[in-house]
């Protein structure tokens, strides 16, 4: 059965589809009256949604309904503020015998995890610096199975099955070309920041085998994956016998490269490949918002305002099709 697909729904548009849930909560209107607030997705992408009108009997589904659920929708495509909306009618949860197929409703990245990981793992395995190949293999091979299928995000850019590799993948292409560029560069150093700069992504949030994440963990809410990250690479330093001289540089470059304190960062960088480290995680962020505005907008037209990035609206230049975007 073919499915619709989320970029392409116009408004007045009926939709009976299966969706995973990405987010669900009830919230009360300025009117005092209780709504659904709902976040849906599938392999084209993501489906902002809301349930008018809550019954008794709505809020015994909200209840059940909970993050990576798939569920069976019913509703019509509305325009919200240059956005399209779904305003649901009716839901349920998928049933086992459902015609559904998991792959139609996984927002994935979009290159295999396995070749991802193996891409990563190889550049690691490449470097010439022993401590720092050491770090980066033993910190893979423990997080290998998480890897393979953790978002690098709850919410935002990369927040899609294995969308962690993904963002790690691209910033250690354009990591190696930036060092030709700059021959100041440590590329050993630059490429293992990469590596390490997120990876207590992986205990900061939680996630379901489908890359959906109901939100942050207990460690993640109180410490943050910054600091998470300084403490497993200090911990990672003594077992490894690690000087500490490189053990402090790859602490200094997780723990800035937020750049600002109000994104988390106590530090700014303070040498040249903590520098780098915080445009290549910036460029991938923005890049990866991008596309994801840009494959939803008609060529020679204007996307929906990006609040992430301060809610500009993107041209999409004649020409450009979905594969250049």
């Amino acid at each position: 059965m073919e499915r619709y697909d989320v970029n392409t729904l116009k408004v007045g548009e009926d939709v009976i589809e299966f969706y995973m849930v990405r987010s669900i909560s009830l919230k009360t209107g300025s009117n005092g009256k209780l709504y659904g607030d709902l976040l849906f997705s599938d392999s084209t992408g993501d489906l902002n949604a809301k349930k008018w009108d809550i019954t008794s009997d709505d809020e015994i589904i909200f209840q059940q309904i909970k993050e990576g659920d798939i569920v069976k929708v019913q509703g019509k495509v509305k325009d919200f503020n240059g956005q399209i909306q779904l305003t649901v009618f009716q839901m349920r949860k998928a049933r086992e015998d459902d015609p559904v197929d998991i792959g139609d409703v996984v927002k994935a990245a979009p290159e295999s995890p396995d070749s991802m990981f193996e891409y990563i793992l190889n550049i690691a395995k490449a470097m010439e610096d022993p401590d720092y190949r050491r770090v980066c293999e033993e910190l893979l091979a423990r997080d290998k199975e998480k890897l393979l299928y953790y978002p690098a995000a709850q919410r935002n850019h990369h927040a899609e099955m294995a969308g962690l590799l993904y963002h790690v993948k691209r910033m250690l292409m354009a990591g190696k070309k930036l060092c030709e560029v700059y021959p100041l560069l440590n590329e050993d150093l630059l490429l293992t920041g990469v590596i390490i700069h997120d990876i207590e992504k992986l205990r900061e949030i939680e996630s379901n085998e489908f890359g959906v994440s109901p939100g942050y963990s207990f460690e993640g809410q109180l410490i943050g994956h910054l600091v998470q990250g300084v403490v497993a690479i200090d911990k990672l330093g003594e077992e490894l016998k690690i000087p500490r001289e490189k053990v402090v540089l790859m602490e200094h470059m997780i723990l800035s490269h937020h750049y600002e304190p109000d994104y988390g960062s106590p530090k700014k960088p303070m040498f040249p490949e903590a520098e780098m480290l915080h445009y290549l995680d910036m460029m991938d962020a923005r890049m990866f918002d991008m596309e994801d505005a840009l494959g939803t907008t008609e060529a020679g037209d204007f996307s929906g305002r990006v609040w992430t990035l301060e809610n500009r609206r993107l041209y999409k230049a004649m020409g450009r099709n979905q594969e250049n975007d």
